[in-house]
Formats: C-alpha cells, sequence, structure tokens
C-alpha cells in the first residue's frame, strides 16, 4: 500500500549555528526521524529518499524548491524491519532490510519476526514506486544486510550478515532478473569463516561496513576494523584481494566509509564514532593516495573540529553523544550527486557538518561547518537527547542535505565560502 501525504514544510529546532553555510530549508519528514538518504529525479522534479529509525518504509521529499521540502509520498516497509538503508541507481531503489536494534519504543522488537535481506523498489516514478522483488540471505536470525552499494547495471553488492560467518561478509547480488535476485560471488576476512573452520581474529570488529565504491574490476570496501580492502573482481564469483590498509589499532569502525575522486587518484576514508563522550578510540578521516591500488599511501588526516568561542564547552567531547566521523558525500556514482573535487563534507555527529578544503591533498582545511540546535524531542530514548548529524548528500546544483538521525529530520543547506567546486 502506498500512502500519499500532505505537503508541509517545517521549522528546525532552535540553537542552530553555521559559518560559511547557508541555511536553506527543513522537514520532520512527518515525524519520521530521517537516517541514510539517496537522491532521484523525474522530469523536473528532484526527489530525496530516505530511510528512518522510527518506522519502517521510506519517505520521498520533494525538493524540487529547497526552500519548501515536502513529503510527497511514504512508502510502508516489511513489518518489524530496520530499512533505514538506501541506495539507486538506474531507477532502481535498493533498500537494506534488518534486525531492528534499539526500537522497542517505537514498536519494534528485535524478538519478533522480520526480514533479512534486500528489497528492491522501482522508482522511475518516485510517486508511483513498483516492488520488483526481494532477496533473503540465509541467516534469518542475522543483522541482515547494512549499506549496500549499487552503482547501476546487472550487481549489487552487499555488506551481508551470512550463515557461519563472524561479522558481516561482501556478497555480490545478481539483479538482472530483480524478480529473482541470485548470488554471484562472496569474499570475507580470513577468520570469518568460522563454520569452515577458521578462528576469528583478535580485532574488535572485522565487519563489512560498506562495498562504497566499484571503479571498473576494483571494489573499495570499508571493511570495520579490517582497515580499506581493495579486490579485484573482473571475476564476480572469485574476489582477489589486491590490498588491505589498516589506519588505527584496536577502533571497532576502522574504515566507515571509503570515497574516490578518480581523476587524482585519491580515497577518502573515515571511521565511525561509536562510543558516547570520547571513551573509544581516536577517529580518523584521511586521504589515500591509490595511483597504485595495490599499495595504497596514506597522505594526509583531515583536522578535528573545534568549538567556537562563546559556546558552553570547549571540546565536542564535553557536548554529551557521540563525537566523531561519521558519513561522506559518498554517493559519487549517482549522477545527480556533486562529485568529489576541491570541497569534501563530512558529518560528525554532535559537530556537526563539516566542510573542507581539500585541493591540497597534503593539508585539509576546515572552511565550513553546520550544527544543529538540540532536538526538540526524543524518538528513540536509546539515542539520549543529543545532536546527532549523520547522512550528507550534495546535489549538482550545489544544496547539501543533511540528516538528523534518530532526533531530527532533514536539513537543506547551501555552501557559501570560498574555494566551491
Amino acid at each position: 500500500m502506498l500512502v500519499a501525504l500532505s505537503a508541509r514544510a517545517d521549522t528546525p529546532p532552535a540553537g542552530w549555528t553555521a559559518s560559511n553555510v547557508e541555511f536553506v530549508g527543513y522537514t520532520m519528514m512527518n515525524e519520521h526521524s530521517a537516517f541514510k538518504i539517496t537522491m532521484a529525479r523525474a522530469g523536473d522534479r528532484w526527489y530525496i529518499i530516505g530511510g528512518h529509525y522510527n518506522i519502517p518504509g521510506w519517505s520521498v521529499v520533494d525538493v524540487t524548491d529547497p526552500k519548501n521540502p515536502s513529503v510527497a509520498k511514504f512508502i510502508p516497509g516489511p513489518a518489524n524491519t530496520s530499512t533505514n538503508q538506501v541506495d539507486l541507481a538506474d531507477g532502481i531503489l535498493v533498500a537494506a532490510l534488518g534486525r531492528p536494534t534499539a526500537r522497542e519504543d517505537v514498536g519494534m522488537d528485535a524478538k519478533k519476526p522480520y526480514e533479512a535481506g534486500v528489497i528492491l523498489i522501482d522508482v522511475k516514478d518516485p510517486l508511483n514506486p513498483k516492488e520488483l522483488g526481494r532477496w533473503h540471505t540465509d541467516n534469518p536470525q542475522g543483522r541482515g544486510t547494512h549499506r549496500n552499494a549499487y552503482t547501476g547495471g546487472r550487481y549489487v553488492h552487499l555488506a551481508a550478515d551470512m550463515k557461519g560467518y563472524d561479522g558481516d561478509i561482501y556478497v555480490i547480488l545478481d539483479i538482472s532478473n530483480p524478480a529473482k535476485p541470485v548470488e554471484a560471488g562472496r569474499w570475507w576476512v580470513p577468520g570469518q569463516h568460522v563454520a569452515g573452520g577458521e578462528t576469528p581474529q583478535k580485532a574488535p570488529n572485522v565487519n563489512l561496513h560498506s562495498p562504497n565504491v566499484v571503479d571498473g574490476n576494483l571494489a573499495y570496501l570499508a571493511y570495520g576494523d579490517a582497515g580499506m580492502i581493495i579486490l579485484d573482481i573482473s571475476d564476480v564469483s572469485k574476489p582477489k584481494l589486491v590490498s588491505q590498509l589498516k589506519f588505527e589499532s584496536r577502533h571497532r569502525f576502522d574504515a566507515h566509509t571509503v570515497l574516490l575522486e578518480p581523476g587524482r587518484k585519491l580515497a577518502y576514508v573515515n571511521s565511525e564514532a561509536v562510543t558516547y563522550n570520547c571513551k573509544g578510540p581516536l577517529d580518523h578521516a584521511t586521504i589515500v593516495d591509490i595511483a597504485d591500488p595495490a599499495k595504497p599511501v596514506p597522505l594526509s588526516r583531515y583536522p578535528v573540529p573545534i568549538p567556537a568561542a562563546g559556546l558552553p564547552y570547549t571540546s565536542f567531547c564535553d557536548k554529551g553523544g557521540r563525537f566523531g566521523v561519521h558519513n561522506q558525500n559518498q554517493l559519487q556514482y549517482n549522477p545527480l550527486v556533486e562529485k568529489q573535487g576541491n570541497l569534501a563534507y563530512l558529518t560528525w555527529f554532535n559537530a556537526g557538518l563539516r566542510v573542507y578544503d581539500v585541493s591540497d591533498k597534503r593539508l585539509p582545511r576546515e572552511i565550513g561547518y553546520f550544527m544543529a540546535g538540540p532536538p526538540e524531542k526524543q524518538y528513540l530514548k536509546a539515542y539520549g537527547p543529543h545532536v546527532r548529524m549523520e547522512d550528507v548528500l550534495v546535489d549538482t546544483r550545489g544544496y547539501i542535505y543533511v540528516t538528523g538521525g534518530a532526533q531530527q529530520g532533514l536539513y537543506i543547506l547551501r555552501y557559501t565560502g570560498p574555494n566551491k567546486n
């Protein structure tokens, strides 16, 4: 069933601050707190499609006029299932299905039945979506899939919790017949296949977060504590290791996101902050030379955000909640998304969105920011009353879309400072 909803623009929580970033618009998406997002266009209409923390399903937000975003359609998802991860290409929305952890206060329960896998939805007309098919993992009591990647064509690249493995692994899904997707290949870090007699590594979280990028025959994987892994997938049935690069020791999400800038042969890699009040290891956002994929070389790191003068804290560690890196403008294969150039965009949870000048690959500089005000309502008590800026996407018109995670909606911003792309 598809549900049409009335359009309305919302006012963001008070107290937001910014430098070289203009506030444009905001929507709370009809009380559905926003998480991961992607972008579609039909005719002259521009749409953000996003998953949520607090309800199974996806909102289609009309952002043709960025000052007045409105929810144009809600697509319900499978009951009691986490559906907050999305990607889109060739008019097909690929949405992850998984275990609904930390959702008990909004009516979902991991002890009750849920779906684990992916769903494929035709969104060539985002206001009239049609389900094409579903694929389920062989581990129905597992986590399902996470931040999958679909760059178009025959294959979807999954971070999947499969039976017999310790942590999510890389699965290549053939969707040439979207009604009956089939596995085409898989790869894992040695030690994950416990059912095959392997011994898990001592690292805290060897777990594929996302196969972020596929560039020709190379797949770039953000593999948690195993770091950035590059695979040769010229034969999708037998992926082969090209290289592995770790950044920090004892970090649960050593590599959370990988973004490529092919023209300069650079990768932008970051970890994820997963603890509150800076109780975990140091997070990083690193520029890596990938001129030789077999020998990637770290070049520099982004500076850590510092609170502006006059705020009631001198470090974001003292602000409350999570402080550290999370997501970049990573959906580079989407033709509606601004390509990586002199500007880089990175969310830092309670430090908001940070904009960087990366024209000098050895010396990235912060040149702008936007920090949301405190949430007006707790939609998920497990996440606390804290600011959590989560995902970021920048369209080819220059509009920046940032989600507020479990507690807030979709912010629309615009960078106004120097050194524009």
